[in-house]
């Protein structure tokens, strides 16, 4: 696991600077602390931090071939590179390391860009071909490992992270008022928009080229929907999932697991207990609030499968972890289960370098609570007469107070008829939207609701919806959060959280066999009445326990709302205050105190909403006022 970087300047005759590469390596220094290695050749720079997981000694990075016409910065893992070696070694190449780094310098020798159909990992990765002046960018299939690129015409910059693209002399900060829509709709920035103006994200499954002429973006897989009757699913489903869990256990340092007490880390631990022949080490995270407390049902796990188990239990002490946090994610990201990721991540990290995460087993199986209230309003909500949901059902639930409880009657009915007033296209996103149209109306500054007024901040939904093609609804809706709230989301808090304490992780639900498996499936094998995930519990029952089968979606959450109203207070206070947004023009303050004193008072529930624009806010003073 690694984090890279590089520059490429358009003219030929111009030339990177060493130390400008050594500048962008640093910044990224977290993502990889074992080794540092940089690569300059006339126009083009190359670095690399390496976080050493496979081959500890000759895996240096940038690396190159034999005669040195091609170089590759690589961050990932390959999981089956042995035998993608050994198919290399017969047709005549010659390795120097037992790096997967170097299987794919010769995998592109051998294939050209087709070599990236050739991988089973998740990886992001500059390939430098010198003969053919050719700089290729590329981003895993599901979009695990993360790839931003500055374009201005005169040069292209990259990173893993943004901040060691703003290392680079002459790149513009811009804030991108688009992206900042959505940021504040949904509580993160879909790809393949970045916050700042001339930056993006390398999609994922796509690969970029430069060939001295032009940039082009190309995609090298697609994910097929395609609901079909099948027979034996529940074999296949379970020899896949074992298979992409053994693979993702190659490595060269300690290796343990990520436990939250759900079905899907439960299965990836019970998978796991049946392939090692020691204990596996288990991590697990836990809260005082008693609703947001897991650990009993991951002491279940542990104990039945004799894990070495972990624990932490968390207290409210995030005033000091928010701006350390923050600074972690280069631009606005309103998730605030950053705090739980991160503090499993540093607790695992003091005893091994790798764990494997159950992430991704919601979008490919049917596990979000949204899908059920999807069907629900299909089936049932939908046909009551308009005036019993206008004037009852919609007074009913804006007159109820939230509940400090995570869940609960009060707060799941409040957020269903909040998702009945979005456009129907849209249903699926209920339990992710976080401001109606209304709202943004009242949020943004008169000069930045001008410019927002007729951009729609649901497009890149709709854009996915439609590349689904003509599927049933639950198929349709778990395609757009895997294009979607999957990997600019979750994949993204896992990655800067666990990089941030320098932890490489693991997704085996997310190996791309299992993906396309998963859209092969009919709507019933997914959700089957009112049961959510109904192929994978059946094909992994005999390894769940009892309790654990029967759980609900919990979700990785933290008492945000509490914390706010605490110990969070002064800080959200000074961020949020009038004559700071009234200087900065982005937001109608008198809005924002409006919904500052609500929260307070208990009266509402605003912690999404508040959240976002306190973390927009400290992100602004470090990359944006600092900078001036």
């Amino acid at each position: 696991m690694c984090g890279i970087c590089g520059q490429l300047y358009c003219d030929r005759h111009r030339r990177v600077q060493a130390d400008t590469i050594e500048k962008m390596c640093q910044s990224i220094a977290h993502r990889g602390p074992d080794d540092q290695g940089v690569f300059v050749s006339g126009n083009l720079g190359l670095g690399s931090r390496r976080l050493k997981v496979i081959d500890l000694e000759t895996g240096h990075q940038p690396m190159s071939n034999e005669d040195g016409s091609v170089w590759i910065a690589f961050n990932g893992e390959i999981y089956n590179y042995r035998s993608l070696t050994e198919t290399l070694k017969k047709r005549g190449h010659r390795f120097q390391t037992k790096s997967d780094t170097e299987s794919i310098l010769h995998a592109y020798e051998e294939f050209d860009v087709a070599c990236l159909e050739k991988l089973n990992g998740m990886f992001a990765m500059a390939i430098w071909d010198a003969q053919k002046q050719r700089l290729l960018l590329a981003r895993d299939r599901l979009g695990i490992k993360p790839l931003y690129y500055y374009f201005d015409g005169e040069k292209l910059v990259f990173g893993s992270e943004l901040k060691s693209i703003l290392q680079a002399p002459g790149i513009e900060r811009s804030v991108d008022l688009v992206a900042l829509n959505n940021y504040l709709t949904f509580e993160y920035i879909p790809s393949p928009r970045a916050i700042f103006e001339k930056m993006h994200k390398l999609e994922p499954g796509h690969y970029l080229t430069w060939d001295g002429k032009k940039l082009v973006r190309h995609p090298y897989w697609q994910l097929l929907v395609q609901p079909q009757s099948q027979e034996d699913a529940n074999g296949r489903l379970r020899e896949l999932m074992a298979d992409a869990v053994n693979m993702r256990l190659v490595s060269d340092v300690p290796l343990g697991a990520f436990l939250s007490g759900g079905i899907d880390s439960s299965i990836v631990v019970a998978l796991m207990a049946q392939l090692v022949d020691e204990p596996v080490k288990t991590f697990s995270i836990g809260f005082k609030e008693s609703s947001y407390n897991e650990l009993e049902y991951a002491r279940a796990v542990a104990t039945r499968y004799a894990t070495d188990h972990h624990e932490y239990v968390i207290e409210a002490n995030a005033l000091e972890l928010t701006e350390k946090l923050i600074a972690h994610f280069d631009e606005p990201f309103g998730d605030f289960s950053i705090f739980p990721t991160y503090l499993v991540s540093k607790m695992a990290r003091g005893d091994v370098t790798v764990a494997l995460t159950g992430d991704g087993g919601d979008e490919l199986f049917g596990g979000y609570d949204t899908y059920l209230a999807q069907k629900f309003d299909r089936r049932f909500y939908h046909w009551l007469p308009k005036l019993l949901k206008t004037r009852v059902m919609d007074s009913l639930a804006d007159g109820l107070a939230p509940r400090e409880a995570k869940k609960g009657p009060v707060n799941i009915f409040k957020r269903f008829i909040q998702g009945t007033r979005l456009p129907s296209d849209l249903s699926h996103a209920r339990w992710m939207v976080f401001l109606t149209e209304q709202e943004r109306s009242c949020l943004f500054s008169p000069d930045v609701w001008h410019q927002l007024a007729r951009k729609d901040p649901y497009d890149f939904l709709r854009r996915h919806a439609q590349d689904a093609g003509q599927v049933d609804q639950l198929s349709r809706s778990g395609y757009v959060d895997v294009k979607s709230y999957l990997v600019d989301d979750i994949l993204v808090k896992v990655d800067r959280m666990s990089m941030a304490v320098s932890l490489e992780v693991r997704v085996p639900f997310l190996d791309h066999r299992v993906v396309e498996l998963a859209f092969t499936l009919p709507p019933n094998m997914k959700i089957h009445g009112w049961q959510t995930k109904f192929l994978l519990k059946q094909a992994m029952a005999d390894l769940l326990p009892p309790a654990i089968q029967k759980r609900d979606k919990q979700g990785f959450s933290i008492p945000i709302k509490t914390w706010i109203r605490g110990e969070l207070r002064p800080m959200m206070t000074d961020l949020l205050a009038e004559s700071r947004l009234r200087r900065e023009g982005f937001f109608n303050s008198s809005w924002v105190s409006r919904l500052v004193s609500e929260h307070l008072q208990g009266v509402e529930n605003h912690s999404h909403k508040l959240w976002a624009l306190m973390v927009f806010e400290s992100w602004y003073q470090s990359y944006m006022e600092s900078a001036q």
